[in-house]
């Protein structure tokens, strides 16, 4: 399974999206802002899956504290019969600790060493900023790949941007798997 770590209404269509170009279950129930199921419910849902991988989302809602997403997430990734595979790490002007990822997906779609911010522009080092990545530091994901805001990349609604920028993380984590 693989996690997104947003769940907003841009983030589910693109979600959707590029679980349908890929071959991916989505489980669409996952998406709110913040994450309206607990970690039980979603494994529940995750084991119901016709096929893997499974994309599952989550969201804090921009609480820099750990929020229903983060709690969620981190419940999904020690579940005992849950393999994750990667999360992609979304970044979000938030004042959180944040997360190392492996590569970024920059705003235009080339992949990169280092973080990205929430406009996808690339960022010289450090860490990747968002408001549900922090619990990340504490869980063994195999491959996390940032990338900025799926579908308002720049400032701007651009579901197709969104969608091609997530599908090249994804193709990241499956790759890399």
């Amino acid at each position: 399974m693989i996690l997104l770590t947003d769940g907003d209404s841009a983030a589910r269509r693109v979600a959707e999206n590029v679980a349908q170009r890929l071959g991916l279950r989505c489980i669409s129930a996952s998406a709110g802002n913040p994450t309206p199921l607990s970690g039980p419910e979603l494994v529940a849902l995750i084991k119901q899956a016709v096929h893997d991988p499974v994309l599952v989302m989550v969201d804090d809602k921009g609480d820099p504290g750990t929020g229903p997403g983060e709690e969620a997430l981190a419940y999904i990734c020690r579940h005992p019969d849950i393999r994750v595979l990667g999360a992609v790490a979304v970044a979000s002007n938030t004042r959180a600790r944040g997360v190392e990822v492996d590569v970024s997906i920059d705003r235009e779609g080339r992949v990169r060493d280092g973080p990205v911010d929430k406009d996808g522009q690339p960022r010289r080092r450090g860490r990747l900023k968002g408001d549900t990545v922090d619990v990340l530091n504490r869980l063994s994901v195999p491959i996390i790949v940032g990338v900025g805001d799926p579908g308002k990349t720049g400032g701007e609604i651009d579901l197709e941007a969104g969608c091609e920028i997530t599908a090249r993380a994804i193709r990241q984590i499956l790759e890399r798997s």
